[in-house]
């Protein structure tokens, strides 16, 4: 009958799309268009790969993929910002306070 036969499960992981160029010539771009640039590496979860989200000094954010955690430290590195882990650190509150005026005034962004 098959009723509570098994399925065979796929790794969302798989199904997500790694880091491509694109991905790290927009942070590249970020990092050079704003001041005060901090990255925060994001762990690897069941629906996405490791991602970096930059974040410069009013708050404003932009969010990638990168190819692992050791190629978010070279990427820091490389272009000489601070880069801190998210599940040791958290988001900084000046993020937050970024998202709530985007939520209060969207028409400003």
């Amino acid at each position: 009958m098959g009723l509570f036969r098994r399925r065979k499960r796929t790794d969302a992981v798989g199904r997500d799309r790694g880091a491509e160029r694109a991905d790290l010539e927009h942070l590249e771009n970020f990092v050079r268009t704003r001041r005060g640039v901090e990255a925060y590496l994001e762990p690897r979860t069941t629906v996405t790969e490791t991602t970096v989200i930059l974040i410069a000094h009013d708050g404003e954010w932009t969010r990638r993929r990168v190819g692992s955690p050791a190629a978010a430290r070279r990427f820091a590195h490389q272009i000489a910002i601070p880069i801190y882990d998210v599940g040791l650190m958290g988001y900084p509150q000046r993020m937050r306070d970024y998202n709530e005026r985007r939520k209060r005034r969207p028409e400003l962004f």
